[in-house]
């Protein structure tokens, strides 16, 4: 199996951290040119997007899918819990903002990395939008979780929360000090040993 992506990207490393928990071997191959508008520079990737999976059955779209496959591959049966699973509207809701932050973060990077003003009014409401998820997140995020089944293994919403949460200070998108209890689960998680051997770095000297 390899994965085309990033070590920089917080939607490569989600399933990075799911092929570390499942013990699956996850060649990860760098994608050079983010301005590519090749779809084989993305993996085959119609959409010009991170990641895509390669396996000799086929090939998979996305951190999501992307991470069912590996749990369908792997020879582990772990408990995991999937944004399907979750009943409770705190935590599909916090599903939901931290995904919808994930790509506004993305929006912000690209603008800003392609010139765009940060006073222009779509950069503008996208970092009002990503402020808004936050707040939210940090006020929700613990209760959300005590949703989840103690008996887990992983869950998807935990490790796209945490992949989120590093990402944003990694990129120096947005500081964790106005969201103390985000910084302090964040810090717990990275205590896992799958979160040590995917931390965020760049693949080039200039990202």
């Amino acid at each position: 199996m390899h994965l085309q992506g990033r070590s920089s990207s917080h939607f490569t490393r989600i399933p990075r951290i799911f092929a570390a928990e499942l013990e699956i071997d996850l060649e990860l191959h760098v994608i050079a040119d983010l301005l590519s508008t090749d779809p084989l520079d993305y993996g085959g990737h119609p959409a010009l997007k991170m990641p895509t999976l390669h396996t000799d059955a086929g090939i998979w779209f996305g951190s999501l899918p992307i991470c069912r496959e590996l749990a369908l591959c792997s020879d582990l049966s772990l408990d995991i819990v999937w944004p399907e699973d979750l009943q409770r509207p705190v935590a599909a809701n916090a599903q939901e903002l931290v995904l919808t932050a994930m790509s506004t973060e993305v929006g912000l990077i690209m603008g800003k990395a392609s010139g765009v003003a940060a006073d222009n009014a779509q950069q503008v409401k996208l970092r009002a939008s990503l402020l808004g998820a936050m707040d939210w997140l940090e006020m929700n995020h613990l209760r959300a979780i005590d949703t989840l089944p103690p008996e887990r293994d992983l869950s998807f919403l935990e490790v796209s929360l945490f992949c989120l949460i590093e990402h944003l200070e990694f990129r120096e998108v947005l500081s964790l000090d106005a969201y103390p209890a985000l910084r302090a689960f964040g810090q717990r998680f990275a205590r896992k040993s799958s979160a040590r051997a995917t931390e965020f770095k760049f693949d080039f000297p200039s990202p």
